[in-house]
């Protein structure tokens, strides 16, 4: 199993990942960003060097995301015997709903199925405006290993990864377990934070705001809300295929 993320080598939820890892094979490598990526997406370096740092036996460090992570591992590290298994994370913090099109996380076990590997994302959802020290890690540790070892066994279909939000509450008062869709919030989540240096200049931050929304059925962020274990298959094609036979019904008849 190769275990990876977005929070960095030293990251607290990484080290939940690898005991996971360890539950269910002896057989383990971490290779994580040397600093943070949080939200880098499914960026590479092109322009830039890969730096690989050796840490330990079996965990290394790469100066780039987790995209160029997962490159390291599956095309030069392990190349003679590539991983059977990525897990992506812990991460501290939701993957849910548009989260996705952003998260290094997500990208992780992306970048593994794209190269073929069954590959898995784990997030730890804690309330973002109490902050990181709120998180409760025991959600994952309780239940991380049976429910990675369930999706296991039902099998994970080529070209698709598994997105895993755990919920914010204590492993007893997880309330069970949802297959999901990917959600969507209320567009009035994302604000621009304007403020001013010491020289008096502006600069800006990307910032939230609390925004009231309704979860939609079935969703991985109702699931969240009700203190549920969302799992969601998410697929690589983001084609949207009833629109491909509006488009060529509408070039057809322009002919």
């Amino acid at each position: 199993i190769l275990v990876t993320n977005d929070d960095g080598i030293h990251a607290h939820g990484l080290k939940i990942a690898e005991k996971i890892a360890h539950d269910l094979t002896d057989d383990v490598f971490v290779v994580a960003p040397e600093y943070e990526q949080s939200g880098v997406a499914h960026s590479l370096s092109l322009n830039d060097p890969l730096r690989l740092r050796e840490i330990s036996p079996r965990h290394f460090a790469v100066k780039g995301t987790p995209t160029d992570c997962v490159i390291m591992a599956v095309r030069k590290l392990l190349i003679d015997h590539p991983p059977d298994l990525i897990l992506s994370g812990v991460n501290s913090g939701q993957n849910l709903a548009e989260d996705v099109t952003y998260s290094g996380t997500i990208a992780g076990a992306m970048e593994g199925t794209i190269l073929g590997v069954p590959s898995i994302a784990l997030s730890q959802v804690y309330d973002f405006f109490a902050g990181r020290e709120t998180i409760i890690w025991g959600c994952v540790q309780r239940h991380g290993k049976d429910v990675v070892k369930k999706v296991l066994d039902a099998g994970i279909p080529k070209n698709v990864l598994i997105n895993i939000n755990f919920p914010n509450c204590q492993p007893e008062e997880v309330a069970g377990i949802a297959i999901t869709m990917q959600g969507r919030r209320s567009s009035d989540l994302m604000k621009i934070d304007t403020r001013a240096d010491g020289r008096g200049n502006p600069y800006h931050w990307i910032s939230f705001q609390r925004s009231a929304f309704i979860p939609a059925p079935g969703s991985d962020l109702l699931a969240i809300e009700e203190q549920k274990i969302s799992i969601t298959p998410l697929q690589l094609d983001l084609t949207d295929h009833p629109s491909v036979t509006q488009l060529s019904q509408a070039f057809e008849a322009s002919r």
